[in-house]
C-alpha cells in the first residue's frame, strides 16, 4: 500500500511539474528531445518533464534604445546620435519559429544594426542636414530595419531619431548662425514694410497733386467759359457805346478830381457836362434833337 501512495504522489509531482500556461501577449514553441514539436497557443499546456522544453516568445509591441553613440559628420564634426526602435514580433508560427530560430539574439541584433544604420546614413551628411532632415534619417533608418529583419519574423513598426548633438563649441557657432540668419530676415522684412509704406505715401502724393491739377484745370476752364459769356454779352449789347462809355467815365473821373470847366456865357450847365462826355445837348425846351445817339438794349 505504500507503494502504490508513492507512486500516486510520483505522477502527481510529475503532473504538475508539466504544467505550462502560455498568456495571450505570448506564443510558445515546444521542443521535444531539442526538436521543435508543437505550437503553442495562449492557454494551458502540458509537457513532459526533462523530455519536453518550451520557448516563450513576447509578441507585444517593444522599444529599444540604440544608445547614444559618436558619429563623424560629412563635414568632419563629431555628433552624438541616438536612437529608439519599436518592433513587435509576429504571432504567426513561422515568425515566431524565425524569431528563435533564424537570430541568436533578436534584441541584440536589432541594436547593433540600427547603430550601424545610423552611422552609414548620418556619415553622407553634414550636420547642418542631419538636423534639418530627422524625418529622412527615421524613413531610411526604417526601411533599412524592415528589410534586414524580415527573414527574423520581427515587424519594425517605427524608428524615431531622439538627438543629434553637436560638440558645446560648435552648438555655440550654430546658434550664432542661426540668430544672425534671424535678424537678417527681420531687417528684409522691416525694409520691405518701409518701402511699402513709402510706395503708398508716393501714390498718395500723386493722388493729391493730380486731383489738384483737375481742379485748377476746371477753375480755369470755368474763367475762361465766365468771360466768354461776358464778351458775348459785351457784344450783344453795348455795340458801338464802349467809346461813349469810356467818355462818361473820364468825365466823372475829372468831376471827381475837382477839374476846372470853363462854361461859355449863355450855355446850359447841363449841355457843357454832355458835350464833355460826347452827348448831344438838350435844348431849353427839353427836347431832345432828333439826331441823338441810341443806346442799344
Amino acid at each position: 500500500m505504500g507503494y502504490l501512495y508513492l507512486g500516486i504522489a510520483i505522477v502527481v509531482i510529475i503532473f504538475f511539474m508539466g504544467i505550462r500556461i502560455v498568456r495571450p501577449t505570448s506564443r510558445g514553441l515546444i521542443e521535444t528531445l531539442g526538436r521543435y514539436s508543437k505550437y503553442a497557443e495562449p492557454g494551458f499546456h502540458w509537457l513532459i518533464p526533462m523530455v519536453q522544453k518550451i520557448y516563450i516568445v513576447n509578441v507585444t509591441e517593444q522599444m529599444f534604445n540604440a544608445e547614444p553613440q559618436i558619429i563623424i559628420t560629412n563635414d568632419n564634426l563629431n555628433a552624438t546620435v541616438d536612437a529608439q526602435v519599436y518592433f513587435r514580433i509576429q504571432a504567426d508560427e513561422e515568425s515566431v519559429k524565425n524569431s528563435v530560430y533564424n537570430v541568436n539574439n533578436y534584441q541584440y541584433q536589432i541594436i547593433n544594426l540600427a547603430r550601424t544604420t545610423l552611422r552609414n546614413i548620418i556619415g553622407t551628411l553634414t550636420l547642418k542636414s542631419a538636423n534639418s532632415e530627422r524625418g529622412r534619417i527615421n524613413n531610411d533608418l526604417l526601411i533599412t530595419l524592415k528589410e534586414e529583419t524580415n527573414k527574423w519574423g520581427i515587424d519594425i513598426v517605427r524608428t524615431e531619431l531622439r538627438e543629434i548633438d553637436p560638440p558645446h563649441d560648435v552648438q555655440e557657432t550654430m546658434n550664432k548662425v542661426v540668430k544672425a540668419e534671424n535678424e537678417k530676415v527681420a531687417a528684409i522684412d522691416f525694409a520691405t514694410a518701409a518701402e511699402t509704406t513709402a510706395d503708398g505715401v508716393k501714390r498718395a502724393e500723386i493722388k493729391k497733386a493730380e486731383g489738384i491739377k483737375q481742379a485748377n484745370i476746371l477753375r480755369a476752364e470755368g474763367e475762361a467759359q465766365a468771360i466768354k459769356l461776358v464778351n458775348e454779352a459785351a457784344e450783344a449789347y453795348f455795340v458801338g457805346n464802349a467809346q461813349l462809355l469810356r467818355k462818361l467815365e473820364a468825365t466823372e473821373t475829372a468831376l471827381k478830381n475837382n477839374a476846372k470847366i470853363v462854361v461859355p456865357t449863355g450855355s446850359e450847365l447841363i449841355n457843357v457836362i454832355g458835350e464833355l462826355a460826347g452827348v448831344v445837348p438838350i435844348d431849353k425846351l427839353g427836347n431832345k434833337p432828333t439826331t441823338s445817339t441810341n443806346f442799344n438794349g
